[in-house]
């Protein structure tokens, strides 16, 4: 597999999981997904609105890069979060609408990378200060991050009694036989 169908593969499984969990996080009874659970960002809606806003910021350094991402317009318009933190919204729903948008930006986005973008050294700057990597490491930490925190919120809904279902990347893997 190329790493052009790789960063395909994982923008999909991105935006299969986050549809699942969106999905159980919007059957939770009222205050379950602000309620206090002991995790990194707290709740479930914490830690939500955490990869919601590391994508934005993710999403909008990569649209810095020299190729320019026409794609990747829509994210520039955003006003981007102060950190990681922030509360980007105050309505669930209306949360679970971005999530839906940002992840088709993401499959649409990804299918226009090139072999040749993903060498790029993309320079960037973030709260340690300035940076220089490979862009193509880049999208593998965006992908990761992604993934490390849905399972977090994994936990979080099984502790809240609900049960994702299947969630590993493998059944997004097309099968040859």
């Amino acid at each position: 597999m190329s790493r052009c169908a790789h960063l395909c593969l994982m923008a999909d499984y991105n935006q299969w999981m986050n549809a699942k969990v969106y999905a159980a996080a919007a059957s939770l009874p009222p205050g379950e997904l602000q309620r206090e659970r002991g995790a990194f960002f707290g709740s479930l809606l914490g830690t939500l609105n955490h990869v919601m806003a590391g994508d934005t910021l993710w999403l909008q350094r990569f649209a810095a890069h020299p190729a320019g991402f026409p794609l990747l317009a829509p994210i520039r318009a955003i006003t981007p979060p102060t950190s990681l933190t922030q509360p980007l919204f105050d309505d669930f729903a209306a949360m679970q609408v971005h999530r839906h948008w940002l992840d088709q930006q993401i499959v649409d986005w990804t299918a226009s990378i090139t072999e040749a973008d993903l060498d790029h050294l993309l320079d960037y700057r973030n709260s340690k200060g300035p940076n220089r990597r490979q862009f193509f490491g880049l999208l593998m930490h965006f992908f990761n991050h992604q993934t490390h925190h849905r399972g977090q919120a994994s936990t979080l809904l099984s502790q809240a009694g609900i049960n994702l279902g299947d969630t590993d990347l493998l059944f997004r893997i097309p099968n040859h036989l």
